[in-house]
């Protein structure tokens, strides 16, 4: 395995690190396994727009999420080494087209992260 790709397995770890879960006898636990990767805003903006439109282009993500070209793809590019999401550029006529979709993995994962803040929220308000 090269270093890049041991560094890049690493912080993609360190980035999944689990919180402990919460437990009341009367209450369900909470699941521990926050994923950090969608928990940041400009990431979580993608994968949850992403999953309610079938694809979106660089330029509509950007506009959406009120972000810069730099932020966008840095942000984009660690969704899309994690599997989130799928990048594929293409061109119309001259001008470079980048077009971005969730994957089934992406999916999967922004449904266990709402599912683990919707019980954060119920915890909260039955605490």
């Amino acid at each position: 395995m090269s270093k890049s790709s041991t560094i890049r397995n690493e912080s993609m770890a360190r980035e999944r690190t689990a919180v402990p879960a919460v437990k009341d006898h009367k209450r369900e636990a909470v699941p521990a396994d926050l994923d950090r990767l969608i928990h940041e805003r400009i990431r979580l903006g993608i994968v949850s727009a992403l999953a309610v439109n079938r694809s979106l282009t660089f330029n509509e993500l950007k506009a959406l999420l009120k972000t810069t070209d730099g932020n966008l793809s840095v942000h984009a590019r660690k969704l899309e080494e994690a599997d989130y999401i799928l990048c594929q550029k293409s061109f119309d006529g001259r001008l470079p087209k980048t077009e971005y979709r969730l994957t089934a993995a992406g999916r999967k994962a922004l449904e266990r992260y709402l599912n683990h803040m919707e019980a954060l929220i119920r915890a909260t308000r039955e605490g």
